[in-house]
């Protein structure tokens, strides 16, 4: 059995790369694949801590050369597209020269502020690169790369989670209003924007992650200044265990994803298969998925109206529509053929 190694910085979190790493995992296996995890943190299958966003030195050649040393091919998500380990990505590069990769990119340097001057990620022609949205893929061919864009795919019938209970951890009485944010907490996720939309709602609002990159003094202040009660983290049910994803979309009434900048934005989705109206915010990739037909609120005042009165006598209509956009063109289900596509001229099994 041929075997793909998925390399990252980390693997096996709530983080949006880790999460779509675990679908491309499942998908390689339904083409053939037995797969390892290689991460710098995380639970990954083999632990390279040099790889790590946070790591103090770069790994050796031969650290990674040892934990790919099996692999017929290898998928590396985002270590070799977004900066955040220089060094790490350089031995990553020069260990995979000539051998059949897949370069999965989540975002691309320019599409950071802090990253605007940093140059295009490596290329090689046993390798192929997948974008996850077609702005990814034109920015790409401006520097001669050549990439195939594959959006995230979805669960279109995922898990019901458990709202009573949910709730009634959060200490959210069942006829109030829950605003969720279900993102971490950083600059660009706007965490002050979803608050307004929580205030302008009358609601409660959530943020299930925890802030990050040194966001913590400014959430802090953030949630301070909020006026509507505030919820944070994932609380332990009465039955035991942590609230999952599902149960955070199944709890709340409203999603709220004001992000400035997002590779994708995985709750817009989320959103759509958990069937809940989403706030989205200014990020670019939210026109572009918009584009499928999804409908979507804004954090216009007139908008945020409108979602007031659709609050007050929900219409199915709205969210299953969403539903249907979601099943149609982005089911988990025919990730294994689209990436079986990209694998073909490498010569290796697909399908």
């Amino acid at each position: 059995m041929p075997r793909a190694a998925i390399v990252s910085f980390r693997l096996g979190g709530g983080d949006g790369v880790s999460v779509e790493a675990t679908k491309w995992s499942w998908a390689l296996e339904q083409l053939g694949f037995e797969t390892v995890g290689v991460a710098g943190s995380g639970t990954p299958d083999r632990l390279v801590p040099g790889l790590a966003i946070d790591a103090t030195s770069p790994p050796t050649k031969a650290d990674v050369e040892e934990a790919l040393r099996d692999a017929d091919l290898v998928v590396v998500e985002n270590l070799c597209s977004l900066p955040l380990n220089p060094p790490g990505a350089n031995v990553v590069a020069r260990v995979l020269a000539g051998r059949p990769a897949v370069l999965h990119h989540h975002d691309l340097p320019w599409q950071r502020p802090q990253f605007a001057g940093w140059p295009p990620p490596p290329d090689d022609p046993a390798w192929r690169h997948v974008t996850i949205n077609e702005q990814s893929r034109r920015e790409l061919a401006t520097h001669g790369i050549e990439a195939t864009t594959i959006y995230n795919a979805f669960d279109p019938d995922p898990l019901p989670g458990r709202r009573s209970e949910t709730r009634a951890a959060l200490g959210v009485a069942q006829d109030e209003r829950l605003v969720l944010q279900p993102t971490r907490a950083l600059a660009r996720k706007r965490v002050d924007a979803a608050v307004r939309v929580a205030q302008r709602l009358g609601a409660t609002f959530w943020l299930l992650g925890q802030a990050e990159d040194g966001y913590g003094p400014e959430l802090e202040r953030v949630l301070a200044a909020a006026r509507c009660p505030v919820r944070q983290g994932a609380p332990q049910l009465a039955l035991g265990g942590a609230a999952t994803v599902a149960d955070a979309y199944a709890a709340c009434d409203v999603v709220a994803l004001t992000s400035s900048a997002e590779g994708f934005g995985n709750p817009a989705l989320e959103a759509a298969t958990h069937r809940r109206p989403l706030v989205v915010g200014p990020y670019r990739v939210a026109a572009e998925l918009a584009g499928f037909g999804f409908q979507w609120f804004t954090e216009s005042a007139a908008d945020l109206s409108r979602l007031g009165a659709w609050l007050e006598v929900p219409d199915p209509a709205l969210v299953e529509h969403n539903a249907s956009v979601a099943r149609r063109s982005f089911s988990l289900a025919s990730l294994p053929d689209k990436l079986g596509a990209v694998l073909a001229p490498l010569g290796l099994p697909h399908g």
